[in-house]
């Protein structure tokens, strides 16, 4: 299923265009606002190739896909009209949940989209610090000032992002909010934030209130608390003004006192409770030391379960803002570290071939500092190594904060974005590191979880059925031997499927046992096919070799006859290999299944794959009710 198939899935199980108030992405999730989510079926949303996961947080119904959300989006938002997270219509089911949720979820759903701007900025400034120390560039070099203005833009001017994303979550202009950040960043203000420490003067006088010169760039609390009061503020004056004036002096007016009150009120007010904010994280791992790391470590993969991971970004930026530091980075760190190191271990243990590819690729993507799809795909699916990965980052989190390590600049935490976290105690960071990944893969391998069947593993028919949602069949292989994709069969009736569906082994026992509990419909007299019913209805040909009806029976031993019931496992048959090979004759053995046009599908297991008699062989998929 490719990107725009997927939409389209999507967009149809949310319960189509006219049930979505708003939808939007960060790195790895579609975040949709819907007018009833009861109409958007979240069972089959999951079941679709390239979902990981769909979750309910805070009234959003979030669809977890990974690193290709961005493509999947576009094609979504080609399909309809809807807003693309910037509605004015406020659904009941936003309406939802305690005040702490309903804040976390408006902190995440303001830096969502310009995550990818911080993110890439903060890796080059990673960088820059990176190829400075190694002595690579020039201090003074234009190279070193390019990629200066390259990281810092997005950082420095900060409050103007932040202001069209919040304007659109608290459904206000967007370009009025972002007049008020031009009002923080304009240069008298900033300048005269600057001077003084030289002994300027320390504000404005504006009718005997004070002004205060404040060094906005990189804040996040004062726009945020600006726009919301904006929102307010402007349908107030829109409510009151009459419509053939409104277009010129509603935003006049509104202008006219938000900026004062920002600059009077709320930007003081906001910059205090940022500094409040940094005083109190540092105060936090100063006494709490390596229990908050400890604890923080741990659960920072449930706040990214729930949606609410974003809403400790402003924490981490406005620590850089005010200290030049941030002690939370590290920490993010050794949890993504965890999450991928669980997911490592996965790969390296399991049989399965579909989970070990998804291990793998969420391995790469884990330790780049997306985790999600290591752990809605792999970790959580599995239980124990998500266990394991809450008790490493647990640990590698204690222990970077033991050692006050701390992040100079914001980027997504990964091994990429190593260099910002360079400086007379990186070597300790380094040392978390390994300490997570080498905890959290021997913790995956002692708890030893349950290999997930799939179909491209082995396994039994309980843990087949155990593991679906989807009904179906389980068919175990008849015969010991390895697997063959039944379109190299060397015969026509089978390899074009003419009889029907299946898969065929290559027998290394002469023995044919009963693959499911039902009963021998058909038994030849020459002994060299069977016909079988399951219990479920599948009817079911095994054929020992090929052209040997020939044989009339010889070298053929029947255990059974037409018409006994049998049992998962009871011996039907017995052959002998060599004999009939010496006699000319192909043993293959096609199992086809001869009732397949009653079914939605007939899936067989890989080919090459050596199979013993508890192994299954075929999966019956069953139609739709």
């Amino acid at each position: 299923m490719n990107n725009q198939e997927l939409a389209k899935e999507i967009l149809a199980l949310v319960g189509g265009e006219k049930n979505i108030t708003d939808v939007m992405h960060c790195y790895t999730r579609l975040r949709f606002h819907l007018k009833k989510i009861d109409l958007a079926d979240k069972e089959k949303i999951e079941e679709l190739p390239g979902v990981i996961n769909v979750q309910i947080q805070s009234g959003q119904f979030q669809v977890v896909i990974g690193n290709k959300v961005s493509k999947v989006y576009k094609e979504l938002i080609k399909l309809g009209d809807f807003k693309q997270g910037d509605s004015t219509e406020i659904t009941d089911e936003k309406k939802k949940g305690n005040l702490i949720g309903r804040f976390f979820e408006v902190i995440s759903t303001i830096f969502s989209p310009i995550v990818p701007a911080i993110a890439g900025a903060g890796m080059l400034k990673g960088l820059l610090g990176l190829v400075t120390v190694l002595g690579w560039v020039e201090p003074t070099s234009s190279v070193v000032t390019m990629l200066q203005i390259v990281s810092d833009c997005v950082f420095y001017f900060l409050p103007f992002f932040l202001a069209v994303s919040a304007a659109r979550i608290f459904k206000t202009n967007e370009f009025i909010a972002v007049a008020v950040a031009g009002g923080m960043m304009y240069p008298i203000i900033m300048e005269g934030a600057k001077a003084i420490a030289n002994g300027g003067p320390t504000g404005l006088d504006l009718f005997g209130l004070p002004v205060p010169f404040i060094n906005y760039s990189s804040t996040v609390i004062p726009i945020i608390l600006a726009v919301w009061i904006l929102s307010y503020l402007y349908r107030w004056v829109d409510r009151w003004m009459p419509d053939s004036l409104g277009i010129v002096f509603t935003p006049t007016i509104v202008l006219m006192l938000i900026i004062p009150i920002q600059l009077i009120v709320i930007g003081p007010l906001g910059s205090y409770l940022g500094i409040w904010l940094a005083e109190g994280v540092t105060w936090l791992f100063a006494h709490g030391g390596i229990l908050a790391g400890g604890l923080l470590g741990a659960t920072r993969p449930l706040l990214v379960i729930v949606g609410m991971h974003y809403g400790l970004m402003p924490i981490a930026i406005q620590n850089i803002a005010v200290l030049g530091h941030d002690y939370l980075l590290p920490v993010f760190l050794m949890a993504n570290m965890g999450q991928a190191a669980a997911a490592l271990a996965v790969f390296l243990k399991t049989k399965n071939k579909d989970l070990k590819a998804i291990a793998g690729s969420s391995t790469i993507a884990g330790f780049l500092g997306i985790t999600e799809p290591a752990m809605y795909g792999v970790n959580l699916r599995l239980k124990k190594p998500f266990i394991a990965a809450l008790i490493g980052s647990g640990i590698g989190g204690a222990f970077v904060t033991g050692f006050g390590v701390t992040g100079n600049a914001f980027v997504l935490p990964g091994i990429m974005s190593l260099p910002v976290f360079m400086g007379p105690k990186f070597v300790y960071l380094i040392i978390g590191m390994i300490l997570t990944i080498t905890i959290t893969i021997v913790l995956t391998f002692l708890m030893k979880f349950e290999d997930a069947p799939s179909k491209n593993t082995k396994g039994t028919a309980k843990k087949q059925n155990k593991a679906s949602s989807i009904e179906h069949t389980t068919i175990l292989s008849p015969v010991i031997g390895t697997t063959v994709a039944l379109k190299d069969v060397p015969d026509a009736t089978f390899a074009e499927e003419i009889m029907g569906k299946g898969m065929a082994v290559n027998p290394t026992v002469g023995e044919i046992h009963a693959p499911f509990n039902g009963e021998i419909a058909t038994f030849f007299k020459t002994g060299h096919a069977i016909g079988l019913r399951s219990d479920e209805g599948v009817e079911l040909l095994i054929h020992v070799g090929i052209d040997t009806v020939n044989l009339n029976g010889t070298h053929f031993h029947p255990q059974v006859k037409q018409g006994d019931q049998v049992k998962t496992g009871d011996l039907l048959l017995t052959f002998d290999l060599v004999e009939i090979k010496q006699a000319g004759y192909e043993t293959i053995t096609p199992v086809i299944v001869t009732n397949t046009e009653n079914y939605l599908d007939v899936i067989g297991a890989d080919e090459n794959e050596v199979m013993e008699r508890e192994d299954w062989l075929i999966q019956v998929i069953n139609k739709m009710k």
